[in-house]
């Protein structure tokens, strides 16, 4: 299978400007109520959808008759696989295909026939363009399929659900969503929705605007910020908003996949039962007390030059900057490991820190508090790395002084380029000491979870910044890592 991920292609010729960012525990969803029913046997859906958590009950659509058992398709809790459940007529089709990349964009297509003489036509499932050939009812048996010309409860009058399970009110997804579409009386195939690149091979959205769409069909494409709910289908078959706002508005999607935090790339240390979590499309970090977690990003990088920010929500023991990837095969904090070298802010002194016999450094440190933005400017080109505070680089930094690496924080520590240049990959990272930590800390990638942002983008247009990113450096995302990284 090939994936919307960190070799994604530069240009697809069509481009998706958004997605929405769906939280569960801010309880983000949206609804609508047909007027009137439509064709009950034939339909498709089609959308893209980025992961967030795993090992979740994720309900992406929930329709349920009459308190009745729900149709819905969603991704299952235990084994996370994607799953069309058709109750009450207790008919169940799953995948095998396990969907765990949360560095990745998938596509979905579900198709509905039911006057197909062929049971396994009446239900496919394609993922990036490929039909899923491996189709179960969930406990290993196979899947079952709705009888030959069954009216189901999808495309009726009663309330339909994107982003909540109504049978368990209080379950609401974690995930990006984008491209959201339905189609009523057509049984489609992914063409219609997709194409595979020439040059690549990766598959990638194209226009749906002028597909029929049907007389319940609609298109969401997340494009409204005042309401992330409108159909642009033509029909006006909007949804009611709910939870969701602007700053739920994400530049994450297909065509231009951002980094974000990779809820498998996390160290513990001797933390069995963690209460440390990732939230807001894992953008917000919030740490448990006496804890000592770091995770990492989702795009690691070997040259290039690029641009993330932090904002502290409460001053505490938290650390921001990089790590190299072998921080996650220690048994050891992170920065006491001579393997796993970094260079971090730390908070709580404030000072600088690497690792082990090399931190404390509090040259050039100026403190923050809550609401502060912390800017980092990583050079790889020139082994340099440099922080700022609101805009401002702390000793003095400039990060466009190329290989004179003037103010860099590498270079006060003794093996600093060493850091970025001896261990391959490196990532942005989040690493705390909780004991005493207080409140969060969110992250901004280029599309920030925070409304304070100043609309600052970096010199390909992309990102959305508190502070200009310096000239030459660039958001974390697929097109920029395919140009420069």
């Amino acid at each position: 299978m090939i994936i919307l991920g960190t070799n994604s292609i530069k240009d697809t010729g069509y481009d998706v400007a958004n997605s929405a960012r769906f939280e569960n525990s801010s309880s983000d969803y949206l609804n609508r109520t047909p007027s009137s029913a439509s064709n009950r046997k034939t339909f498709t859906f089609s959308f893209w959808v980025k992961r967030t958590k795993l090992g979740t009950n994720d309900t992406i659509y929930n329709v349920r008759p009459g308190g009745l058992g729900a149709n819905r398709l969603s991704f299952h809790s235990t084994t996370d696989t994607f799953r069309i459940a058709l109750e009450p007529i207790s008919k169940f089709i799953f995948t095998t295909r396990k969907f765990r990349d949360v560095s990745a964009w998938y596509h979905i297509v579900a198709a509905f026939d039911t006057t197909q003489g062929t049971a396994s036509d009446r239900v496919k499932i394609y993922i990036n363009g490929v039909q899923e050939g491996s189709l179960v009812k969930g406990d290993g048996g196979a899947a079952t399929y709705p009888d030959q010309n069954t009216d189901l409860d999808i495309n009726t009058t009663n309330v339909i659900n994107l982003g909540r399970d109504l049978e368990t009110s209080s379950d609401f997804i974690d995930m990006y969503l984008a491209e959201f579409v339905f189609i009523d009386g057509q049984q489609l195939a992914p063409t219609s929705f997709g194409e595979f690149d020439e040059d690549s091979g990766i598959w990638k959205p194209i226009d749906v605007s002028g597909l029929t769409f049907g007389t319940n069909g609609f298109y969401l494409d997340f494009e409204n910020s005042g309401s992330l709910g409108a159909d642009v289908s033509g029909n006006g078959n909007n949804f009611t908003v709910n939870n969701l706002t602007a700053i739920d508005q994400s530049t994450d999607t297909c065509t231009n996949n951002f980094a974000t935090f990779n809820p498998l790339a996390v160290w513990r240390g001797q933390n069995t039962t963690p209460s440390s979590v990732l939230e807001e499309g894992n953008l917000k970090v919030a740490i448990g007390s006496s804890e000592v977690t770091l995770v990492a990003s989702t795009f690691g990088v070997t040259s290039g030059k690029w641009y993330w920010e932090s904002k502290s929500n409460g001053v505490g023991r938290l650390f921001s900057g990089f790590v190299n990837k072998n921080a996650f095969g220690n048994t050891s904090e992170p920065h006491a490991s001579t393997n796993s070298a970094g260079i971090s802010y730390y908070e709580a002194v404030p000072d600088f820190r690497g690792n082990s016999g090399d931190g404390g450094i509090t040259t050039g440190v100026v403190s923050i508090s809550s609401g502060d933005v912390l800017g980092f400017a990583l050079d790889m080109d020139n082994f340099a790395f440099y922080i700022s505070k609101n805009g401002t680089y702390m000793n003095s930094g400039n990060p466009t002084s190329g290989s004179n690496k003037t103010g860099a924080i590498s270079e006060l520590f003794t093996n600093g380029s060493q850091y970025l240049s001896d261990h391959g990959e490196v990532f942005p990272c989040c690493y705390v000491q909780s004991t005493d930590f207080v409140g969060t800390a969110s992250y901004n990638f280029g599309s920030p979870p925070y409304s304070e942002s100043g609309g600052n983008s970096d010199g390909n247009g992309y990102g959305n910044f508190k502070t200009a990113p310096p000239s030459g450096y660039y958001a974390l995302n697929t097109k920029n890592l395919a140009e420069y990284g």
